[in-house]
């Protein structure tokens, strides 16, 4: 078997030889006529008006040799039969396209339509023309990319040869199209807010660092867009969304990426109550409306989107999984000892909070397989929600999680500035004693709280996993078009 050096200089020969034959190898454009899927759908109508046509697209496969030369002829939205035969063409032309061409190139066609006596929809090539060069081989037709690393690192390739992989990020694509077209109908307004920020706020997590040399500043890749979706509240836009990458400095795992998709949406005059009502609608509506049905395969389980949601508590999870029959008086020593029985690595810097909500995520997530909210989450687990009774140490908070998966999080929005900085000053603490995901004072968002926040409710949805969840993916990195990964040496 030929080298893939060895093909790619071959191919080289051939592109030296159209160049001869006084062919242009790339062309600025084209001259279709025609789209692929059209000329299938109207073919009956478009032979009995005997005209000529003109198809482009990729060679996907060629059969025969000689005289007569079948080839597929695929534009990436459908794949049409196209036949060069000795004396329906010029003889130079038949011969350069048994010469030159290869499985891979872009050709355009021109021809009539006819059926072959195997009634096989087919165009009869007159002419054809040279539109891309291919100087390396597709990969094999029956296997495709069997590493899974060159999988995501070449991902048109991927697409290319996997019509189930090429599927997957069509229906991710509807997702968003059906999530927008839910808040634009519900009266949300899209905006956009800044990706590098001076202040890396709205959300737990490490964030990645940058310099701006003209305004010599540090800058941070954003974590969330939270905080500046709300100055929007502050600023008079009663209902705002935005769907846009968020970066975090995290490792990688079958449901985490450093790069992902969120979408955010921010309500006044609302609250956790309200927006967990929406949400639940969103989801069916979104299931329904991508998937044509009200349940879908995952993993090994069926869910099912008919029916209403659970709805549990974050505390009798804990009771009931965990066995910690009082979570929220538990000790950090308490909680250290009992992760480690679980086999939970906890970290010196890790609050209480923080290792509880660890044993959470190992013991009581996975579960969770039917659409189910968790409600009254702690008070220091996120400290830009609101508390839900001024005596209790809980917030007006909720989680969706489906298949295992946590899908949305949404909370009553906290637009008490004063206890804002408190929380904040919290948070200052566990960064000091080593937690480098807790949150730092934004001293801009304090002030923009207190020229007055209305009451207001706020949904973050994760887009990447509720493209994993409809589309049956165990890995996050099946549904990110390119994924983050280490370089290749």
């Amino acid at each position: 078997m030929a080298s893939l050096e060895e093909i790619r200089e071959e191919r080289l020969k051939k592109l030296s030889a159209l160049k001869e034959a006084g062919i242009d190898a790339y062309p600025i454009a084209g001259t279709r006529s025609i789209s692929i899927k059209e000329t299938a759908e109207e073919f009956k109508g478009l032979v009995k008006k005997n005209k000529a046509l003109t198809l482009a697209g990729r060679i996907r496969a060629i059969r025969g040799q000689g005289a007569i030369i079948f080839f597929d002829l695929d534009d990436g939205a459908g794949s049409f039969q196209c036949l060069i035969k000795k004396g329906d063409i010029d003889e130079k032309l038949h011969k350069l396209f048994g010469e030159t061409v290869d499985i891979g190139d872009f050709v355009e066609v021109k021809g009539k339509l006819f059926l072959t006596k195997r009634k096989e929809k087919t165009l009869l090539a007159s002419q054809w023309n040279m539109l891309a060069k291919s100087l390396r081989p597709l990969p094999d037709k029956w296997h495709g990319l069997q590493d899974i690393e060159e999988r995501f690192r070449r991902r048109y390739l991927d697409t290319l040869m996997s019509a189930e992989v090429k599927d997957r990020f069509v229906t991710r694509s509807k997702i968003i199209t059906e999530a927008r077209k839910i808040l634009n109908e519900n009266e949300y307004l899209e905006v956009e807010t800044p990706i590098l920020q001076p202040h890396a706020g709205g959300a737990s997590a490490e964030p990645f660092k940058t310099r701006h040399n003209a305004l010599e500043t540090d800058l941070y890749l954003r974590i969330a867009p939270e905080l500046y979706l709300k100055k929007l509240l502050v600023g008079g836009f009663p209902k705002v969304y935005e769907i846009g990458r968020n970066f975090r400095n995290e490792g990688i795992d079958v449901t985490h990426n450093p790069e992902f998709t969120m979408l955010e949406f921010y309500e006044s005059f609302t609250d956790a109550t309200n927006q967990r009502t929406f949400v639940e609608k969103f989801i069916k509506s979104i299931v329904k409306n991508v998937t044509k049905k009200t349940s879908i395969h995952f993993s090994e389980s069926t869910i099912d989107f008919s029916k209403k949601f659970t709805v549990v508590s974050y505390r009798d999870l804990i009771r009931r999984y965990a066995l910690i029959l009082e979570p929220e008086n538990a000790t950090r020593e308490e909680l250290r000892i009992k992760a480690t029985q679980f086999g939970i690595k906890v970290e010196d810097a890790d609050s209480a909070e923080k290792i509880l909500d660890n044993i959470y995520k190992k013991l009581c997530r996975p579960k969770l397989i039917q659409p189910t909210f968790i409600i009254n989450y702690p008070l220091n687990t996120l400290p830009l929600a609101k508390k839900l009774d001024a005596k209790l140490p809980i917030v007006d908070a909720f989680q969706l999680i489906v298949g295992g998966l946590e899908l949305v999080k949404g909370f009553s929005e906290l637009n008490d500035p004063v206890d804002q900085r408190e929380r904040f000053r919290k948070q200052e603490e566990n960064r000091k004693a080593g937690d480098k995901e807790a949150q730092t004072t934004d001293e801009e968002y304090l002030e923009a709280m207190e020229y007055g926040m209305p009451p207001s409710g706020g949904v973050g949805i994760g887009i990447d996993r509720l493209a994993m969840l409809l589309t049956d993916s165990k890995n996050i990195r099946e549904v990110i078009l390119f994924p983050t990964l280490r370089p290749k040496t």
